[in-house]
């Protein structure tokens, strides 16, 4: 174990957050998402929800500052304009990260698979809620005297 990393900071999931550049994106997936299939890399982390998991690589990267839209939410197939109770704890989790609103996007169900395709990773969560996936793409980790 290390100093300053929580459970979730696993071998894996440090190595694929270390290894992403600038602008890459990283999947984060309920249990429910055929991750296995869709991963050109596969972390796991079975016992976490989606927030938890999201809040482990929020503690380690920012949220790229380049683009309008850092981080997307999947929309539900029957109610595109609703946002689930999880999506909803996990827009507070990048808002808290990375101190000031930044808003999640939605994106259709399909637009969703194809990113997750493309993405550096995709992680599995163990979150049971539907439609508790998101993308998020890796900002630039600054010096400490340009922050």
């Amino acid at each position: 174990m290390l100093k300053t990393l929580n459970i979730l900071h696993t071998p894996d999931l440090l190595h694929a957050l270390a290894s992403m550049g600038h602008g890459d994106e990283i999947a984060l997936v309920d249990c429910h998402f055929p991750a296995v299939s869709v991963a050109r890399r596969l972390v796991r982390l079975d016992g976490a929800s989606l927030p938890q998991a999201l809040a482990a690589c929020l503690h380690l990267v920012p949220l790229d500052t380049f683009v309008p839209h850092p981080a997307a939410r999947m929309m539900q197939v029957h109610a595109p304009g609703e946002i689930p109770e999880v999506l909803q704890l996990c827009q507070k989790e990048i808002d808290a990260a990375e101190k000031k609103p930044m808003e999640m996007i939605g994106i259709s169900r399909e637009d969703f698979y194809e990113r997750a395709r493309n993405a550096y990773a995709v992680v599995a969560t163990g979150e049971q809620r539907p439609y508790g996936c998101i993308l998020i793409k890796k900002g630039v980790v600054l010096p400490a005297n340009e922050q």
